[in-house]
């Protein structure tokens, strides 16, 4: 639930910052001009983006013949979700992961590569599945387009107001020093702050979908050491093969950020820490089955 509300707040914030910077621009006008134009785009980005992701990774779809245990799990989960199955996919990379994608629970695609198969047992990978089946059944990818619409507008208007600020006439500046500052630290920070916002609006859906994923397949505890082990292996990996097989913008797709960076960079990481995914997951299985106990002897104490 907080997750939840969590994102429409962060929701409302982020529309906020835009008709405020909009407003000191030059009125509804360009705010709006802005805002379509970036609606425009990031509705062909979500309704396409399926095709584009499964294209950009190669993703090979898997008949139930060719995996029978994948597509057997995926239904169940499916149906606990009360959603549609969803196709299977594969995609030809060494890195271990999975994501989904599909613009909405008729049109689910839930893709894992060849080494998260290997790496992890049956109990994780259903685990790992039920996370992702959660975006299709929680519509992340709608949620995520309509933070894209919004961040995208804020920084069509911090371009717009780059050039308004050059060319502005020497009697203006004269006459308006507090609001050209004001404007030049808007173009500034306005983006940022649009970027930090929907980053933190894809760590709260990575939230919700594991707390999803641990309810639908009853099994949050192998969800958690699925997650441990992914994150042992991210660090193991040498950078340029994960540069080489994955791309930036589609990273927040990933169950684990593939993509490690510093402290900075965390700023704008669209997962949260996996140390903390890990606790979350582990007092759900502990709150709703008492199972801490079997947690502990099966798994490990895999949150230390």
């Amino acid at each position: 639930m907080w997750n939840s509300i969590k994102t429409a707040l962060l929701l409302g914030f982020l529309t906020g910052l835009l008709l405020l910077f909009g407003k000191l621009l030059g009125g509804n006008a360009g705010m709006v001009f802005a805002l379509f134009m970036a609606a425009i785009m990031n509705f062909g980005s979500w309704f396409f983006s399926d095709k584009i992701v499964l294209s950009m990774y190669g993703v090979r779809l898997l008949s139930e013949d060719e995996a029978p245990k994948l597509h057997a799990m995926v239904e169940k989960l499916a149906k606990n979700a009360g959603i549609p199955k969803p196709k299977v996919g594969i995609a030809p990379m060494d890195v271990p992961n999975a994501f989904a994608t599909g613009r909405n629970p008729e049109h689910g695609v839930v893709v894992v590569t060849p080494k998260i198969v290997e790496l992890l047992n049956d109990d994780e990978l259903e685990g790992v599945l039920a996370h992702e089946i959660s975006h299709i059944k929680n519509r992340d990818t709608l949620i995520q387009a309509v933070a894209a619409t919004i961040a995208g507008a804020i920084t069509m208007l911090a371009n717009m107001a780059q050039w308004l600020l050059f060319f502005r006439s020497s009697e203006e500046e004269e006459g308006g020093w507090a609001e050209l500052i004001g404007t030049i630290l808007m173009v500034i920070l306005a983006p940022i702050a649009a970027a930090l916002i929907q980053m933190a609006i894809s760590r709260a859906r990575e939230y919700k979908a594991d707390e999803t994923g641990g309810v639908i397949s009853g099994k949050p505890e192998a969800l958690a050491s699925a997650l441990k082990k992914l994150e042992d292996y991210a660090h193991r990996i040498p950078p340029e093969l994960v540069k080489s097989e994955v791309n930036p913008a589609t990273s927040h797709l990933f169950i684990v950020n593939p993509l490690k960076g510093d402290a900075v960079a965390a700023l704008f990481s669209t997962h949260p820490p996996t140390e903390k995914r890990i606790m979350k997951l582990l007092e759900l299985a502990k709150r709703l089955f008492g199972r801490i106990r079997e947690i502990y002897w099966r798994y490990g104490r895999v949150w230390e």
